[in-house]
Parts: structure tokens; C-alpha cells; sequence
């Protein structure tokens, strides 16, 4: 009797493994039809670093980023906490992927198109019902929830975080955005990916400001990206002739990955390059002007001020004289913030 119950236990547990594998393969066909390019699984067991975490806040690297970034810090290393009913963890990936445009003034490649902060959720609402339709309950997250989403793809073998810490892929190099779907569904889980970086430290050796301050280690407080998005007053005066032309956020650990020789052209068409007026033209803006011409991209959030901060810096490092009667516009502004840089601009601009 007792064996009879034993091979009947063993063959409902074959039975339901069999189901769970099932229903993974088809979340990740369907993920895949709604316009993802990656999908993988992560237990909920599978918590991230959050010690070095913790640690990174501590030491103050991340500058103007700290007070929200400490918020919900246990959520941060246990999705469990956001959704108590959690048995899995979805980790969707969408290559952004695309040919540099041509123009003064560089803008993070993220960010040349339509913000994918609205561009991932209808896909997230679509693979959110279809799990509804198998029995499950989710809690959605597109880089602005407490989860660790990084180490979180890791877990679902997506890529492995590189010297820059940015998730590197294998077929997509680094250009892939993250979300995430907590659900209550029990999934089968994948491998963690393995690092890939060898003795490579390309990423390390591009950062024009020494932010990489060893491999896995980054100083938000001298990133480009951190100083150009993030940072609301000033340009340090140290780190600005750094900045080169670097106009909104900085790709240049990222696309010095030899791991980008494999990089797709992106077939999220909301991504495409948006045409952009000359930096000497938009030194003319006003607030309306910017709402109207970035609203619904991720430059929107930079606001007014701090995106002809970014433009100043820019023409400092790389403009000519006939860049000065806009700089000379601006310089006569009300905003001391753009003002200053402008009077820094202008400078430099003389002196050379």
C-alpha cells in the first residue's frame, strides 16, 4: 500500500512538472509574440545582493539618487515582500538597439526615441491577462518599483552584470530594457547566467570620468549619465570639459562592449531616433517650447533648466563663435543655473 502510494505521488509530481514546464515554454512564446526579445524565470527564492546594495548607498555613491534609492530596501532583495503570494519572478527584456544619429550633441541611445516606460506596459497589461487566463495573480514593474532588476535578469539567465555593472547579453550586447512580472504562478526557474568578461576591461578604460572605479564598482557621482539625468544643480567645474559632448546621459561604456558585435537593430518602431533641432536653436526655448517638443521621451523628466545646463556644457566643450550670440541669450537669463553655464560656455569657447 505504502509503495502504491509512493509511485502514485511520483507520478503526479512527474504529471505536474511536466505542466509547469508546459506553461513556461508557452509564457515565454507568448512574451515573445507581444514584442519582447527575451523572457526568463527567477524563483522568488532567488534574492538580490542586497548587502552591496546597502553598502553602495552607505558610501554615498549615489549622490543625488540616495533618498529614493533607500526606500524600501528589504523589497529590494525579496520580491516576496511586494507580492506575498509570489511564487516566480518574470524577467522580460526589449533590445533598444539602434544606429547612432548624426548630430551635435549626444543623447544616450535609450532615449533618442519615445520613452519605453510607456512603450513596455501595454506589453506587460498584455502578458499580465494572458497569465490571468492560466490562474494567475502578477504585480508589474518597469524601473520604477523596489525591485533590483539587474540582478534579478541575472537570476533568470538574461545576462550577467559587466565590469560597468550593466547587464551585458549575448545576443544582444547591452543594449536591452528590463520589466518585470511577479506572479503567483509556480514556473521553472532558469540557470543564472554565467559572467562573460573575461580579463576584457574596455568599459573601465572608455569612462572619461574614472566613474568605473574598479571592475563591479561604479560612482554614480562622476557618471555622465548620473551628472547629465540625475544630478539636479551644478556640473561640477572639474568633471565638465569630461563631458565632451555628451548632451543627455552616456553610452560610451556600453557600446565599447565586444559583446555588442552581435547588436540587432531594435523592432520596436516607437524607439526610432526623433529628429532634433541644432543645440544653438533649442538655446532659444523656452518651458513650453521643451514640454512640447519632449513630452513623452525620457528627456522630458530632465526639465527645462537642466536640459539647456546640458546644452551649455555641451557648446563649452565643442562649440564655435557662432555659438555665442545663443550662448550670449542664455547667459542673459533669468535662471541662474542655465546663466552660469552659459557664462562658462562662453568662456571657454573664448579662450580657445
Amino acid at each position: 500500500m505504502h509503495r502504491q502510494f509512493s509511485v502514485c505521488s511520483c507520478r503526479f509530481a512527474a504529471k505536474l512538472n511536466g505542466m509547469i514546464t508546459t506553461l513556461t515554454a508557452e509564457l515565454k512564446a507568448e512574451a515573445l509574440r507581444l514584442g519582447f526579445d527575451l523572457c526568463g524565470i527567477a524563483s522568488v527564492q532567488q534574492a538580490a545582493n542586497g548587502e552591496y546594495f546597502q553598502q553602495w548607498l552607505d558610501d554615498g555613491k549615489a549622490g543625488d539618487m540616495t533618498s529614493w534609492l533607500s526606500k524600501d530596501p528589504v523589497a529590494r532583495a525579496n520580491p516576496a515582500t511586494l507580492m506575498p503570494e509570489a511564487r516566480s519572478v518574470i524577467v522580460l527584456g526589449l533590445n533598444y538597439y539602434q544606429p547612432p544619429a548624426a548630430r551635435r550633441g549626444r543623447i544616450s541611445m535609450y532615449a533618442l526615441g519615445r520613452d519605453y516606460h510607456d512603450i513596455i506596459p501595454p506589453k506587460l497589461d498584455a502578458l499580465d491577462l494572458w497569465l490571468q487566463q492560466h490562474g494567475g495573480s502578477q504585480r508589474r514593474a518597469v524601473d520604477t518599483s523596489a525591485l533590483m532588476e539587474k540582478p534579478l535578469a541575472v537570476s533568470a539567465g538574461l545576462g550577467w552584470l559587466g565590469k560597468s555593472t550593466m547587464l551585458i547579453q549575448q545576443k544582444f550586447g547591452t543594449w536591452v530594457f528590463l520589466a518585470e512580472l511577479i506572479t503567483s504562478l509556480e514556473l521553472t526557474a532558469d540557470q543564472s547566467a554565467k559572467d562573460h568578461c573575461g580579463s576584457c576591461t574596455r568599459c573601465i578604460d572608455a569612462c572619461p570620468t574614472g566613474a568605473i572605479t574598479a571592475p563591479y564598482q561604479m560612482d554614480a557621482r562622476r557618471c555622465i549619465a548620473y551628472l547629465t539625468i540625475e544630478h539636479k544643480g551644478g556640473i561640477p567645474l572639474e568633471l565638465r570639459e569630461k563631458i565632451g559632448d555628451h548632451l543627455f546621459g552616456c553610452d560610451d561604456c556600453l557600446s565599447v562592449c565586444p559583446w555588442n558585435r552581435w547588436a540587432q537593430q531594435t523592432r520596436e518602431a516607437a524607439l526610432t531616433a526623433i529628429p532634433r533641432p541644432d543645440l544653438r536653436e533649442m538655446l532659444y526655448w523656452d518651458d513650453a517650447r521643451f514640454r512640447r517638443e519632449f513630452r513623452g521621451t525620457p528627456v522630458f523628466r530632465l526639465k527645462y533648466n537642466r536640459w539647456l545646463r546640458n546644452i551649455c556644457v555641451v557648446l563649452g566643450n565643442t562649440g564655435t563663435r557662432d555659438d555665442l550670440p545663443a550662448l550670449n541669450h542664455a547667459a542673459a537669463g533669468s535662471d541662474p543655473l542655465i546663466a552660469e553655464h552659459a557664462a562658462w560656455a562662453i568662456g571657454q569657447i573664448n579662450n580657445r
